[in-house]
């Protein structure tokens, strides 16, 4: 794995997340050379570096839904519509599933995304197989199901409305206000007790946001959002996520105050976490856009991470220790106390499943 941080990067790269392409050597692969990248224009050139385009491949798998055991996790089974997410968040814990590709975790991630037409399609069929049994399906548990490709293909919403065909419960994560294009399906499968939509709001200052997740919505639009679907009926969670120590966590008060005026009943903070190639990632961003404060941001990273960067452990992954981990939390519940925010679970209704049909038929009732 690359050492980020020990090179010096002039100027920033505009509009991502990542600052580097470098490929994971973790699987064993070679390394690769750039040839005619942005990098090299600035080299020869001395000009403003070629802008990085978005490409997108389509595949088609075989199965859909993602099944876990993980004893941590609120969920068993999830869809990703997508591989790669555009929002670019540098933080992001899923970039180094691109490294399975031979692809890069940084601007690869971000750059080269895979699309999944045939989700709705896949689904369906799995749904309707006789030995299924519905549980909450989570969307945006790896990348983001409202990300800005979803504009184009409409995969999300496909997957949406085969399950309020099949009256099949779903929870959604998101960073993107682009879930209100699917606000008269989420409202009807509110009226069944079939969704929940969590909206993650990393801080309040718009620079500061186009620096960590450059293509997600700003937070303004955030929040926004989770008003309208406060308004609409449907079941919302705020996720101040992920707090980054001495980044980010001084918004922590104020998002939770903002949520609660809007009418949100649920909210929640998850920690920064690094595993693999986000910890050099993320350490490079740091160098990039915090020099004077990146050794302090990652100390206090490693105090409550047990002294490493991550702390992969099932649990402890979730809650970090340490005087700073309980300065999060007891700050945390006091601003939850004064927003007249409880702790709520929200629960999703199993049991109007009914399978979907095959072959083109319609359901009569």
């Amino acid at each position: 794995m690359e050492s980020a941080g020990k090179r010096s990067i002039q100027p920033p790269l505009q509009g991502r997340g990542a600052q580097s392409g470098a490929v994971s050597t973790r699987f064993g692969l070679s390394e690769r050379e750039a040839d005619g990248d942005w990098r090299d224009y600035m080299a020869l050139l001395g000009g403003p570096p070629v802008k990085l385009r978005t490409h997108v491949t389509e595949e088609h798998p075989r199965s859909i839904i993602s099944f876990n055991t993980s004893p941590d996790l609120p969920f068993d089974r999830s869809i990703n519509a997508y591989r790669g997410c555009e929002h670019g968040c540098v933080y992001c814990y899923a970039r180094p599933t691109h490294a399975y590709h031979d692809l890069s975790p940084g601007l690869d991630f971000e750059t080269l995304l895979y699309a999944k037409p045939n989700a709705a399609e896949i689904l369906r069929a799995s749904l309707a197989k006789p030995r299924y049994r519905p549980a909450p399906i989570a969307m945006g548990t790896n990348t983001d199901p409202y990300q800005p490709i979803e504009r184009q293909y409409r995969i999300t919403r496909d997957v949406l409305n085969v399950c309020l065909e099949a009256r099949h419960p779903v929870t959604i994560t998101t960073k993107s206000d682009r879930v209100l294009d699917d606000l008269d399906l989420l409202e009807e499968m509110a009226r069944h007790g079939l969704v929940a939509v969590a909206i993650s709001v990393t801080s309040l200052d718009p620079k500061l946001s186009g620096k960590l997740e450059p293509r997600a919505a700003s937070p303004a639009k955030r929040l926004a959002a989770l008003g309208k679907l406060v308004e609409a009926g449907v079941p919302t969670h705020c996720s101040v996520s992920p707090i980054i120590p001495a980044i980010t966590d001084e918004f922590m008060e104020e998002i939770v105050e903002r949520a609660g005026a809007l009418g949100v009943r649920s909210v929640g903070w998850i920690p920064l976490r690094l595993p693999h190639e986000v910890s050099p990632l993320f350490r490079e961003w740091l160098d990039v856009h915090f020099p004077e404060r990146a050794a302090k941001v990652m100390s206090i990273v490693r105090s409550i991470r047990g002294g490493r960067d991550n702390d992969p452990g099932f649990f402890s992954r979730m809650k970090p220790q340490g005087v700073w981990a309980e300065l999060f939390r007891a700050r945390f519940r006091l601003a939850r106390k004064r927003a007249g925010m409880e702790k709520v679970r929200i629960e999703l209704d199993c049991s109007g499943f009914r399978r979907p049909e095959m072959g083109g038929q319609l359901r009569l009732l």
